[in-house]
């Protein structure tokens, strides 16, 4: 997956990206959609939870704030976290599966830019950020790490649901509603989401437990259910940006 297609006409070789983070780049977000492929990483940082999305499928979110458009992780320096969500990562580019017949189930995964993104830097704006291309041919150290970053989310992608149907297999997932006080007259109430049942996770026997170890589900269910120790950080942050 290291071939790029360009969506419009540009000259590729001066392609540049703008750095950091900001509302203007779509940040400013109180929930972003994450992958279990990153799971690790994010529960250091942020409560993960689930979510059903329209089609009734089980997806994993992480809490970024508590009010809309709101992300409490950023800051005057910009990401105040050690793991910034893939998603929120990979700025203007995005996987293609490109197919050689029209028949084919399946297509080869390519990078695709959006050159209307607010990231691509346009006339005097190129040449501050990270350069796409190198100067006579190839690709940046930045664009190989957009490759791994894209790579993350598409296994996740295909990852996902066959995660979810052995977590429900097992009666794992669980509705939960977060009731934050942060005082007497501030109060804030986050439902239609869901977590690991602890309980249920703590009675499986044997058989039930190598299954989702077998495939790699154990030890993401034990990360989602200690990444909500990270709901008092958010609420921490919560109170220092009302203080302000």
């Amino acid at each position: 997956m290291t071939q790029l297609v360009l969506l419009n006409n540009i000259d590729h070789h001066d392609l540049t990206v703008a750095m950091g983070h900001g509302p203007a780049f779509g940040d400013a977000v109180n929930q972003v959609l994450v992958f279990p492929t990153e799971w690790q990483d994010l529960q250091r940082e942020y409560p993960i939870l689930f979510r059903r999305s329209e089609d009734g499928r089980f997806q994993s979110v992480v809490l970024l704030g508590l009010d809309r458009d709101e992300n409490l992780f950023l800051g005057d320096g910009g990401w105040q976290a050690r793991y910034v969500p893939a998603l929120q990562q990979r700025g203007p580019f995005s996987i293609g599966l490109h197919r050689s017949n029209e028949g084919d189930a399946d297509g080869e995964p390519m990078i695709h830019v959006d050159l209307d993104h607010p990231r691509i830097a346009h006339g005097e704006g190129r040449g501050a950020g990270h350069r796409v291309f190198l100067e006579h041919g190839g690709n940046t150290p930045y664009l190989e790490g957009i490759t791994e970053i894209l790579r993350r989310i598409h296994v996740g992608v295909m990852t996902s649901d066959a995660m979810f149907a052995a977590f429900e297999a097992e009666g794992l997932v669980e509705p939960v509603a977060l009731d934050i006080a942060l005082d007497d007259a501030t109060r804030y109430t986050l439902d239609d989401l869901f977590t690991i049942a602890a309980d249920r996770i703590a009675s499986l026997d044997g058989a039930a437990l190598a299954r989702l170890h077998e495939r790699g589900f154990l030890q993401a269910a034990f990360w989602a259910m200690a990444s909500l120790g990270n709901v008092s950080r958010l609420i921490d942050l919560k109170i220092a940006r009302l203080a302000r």
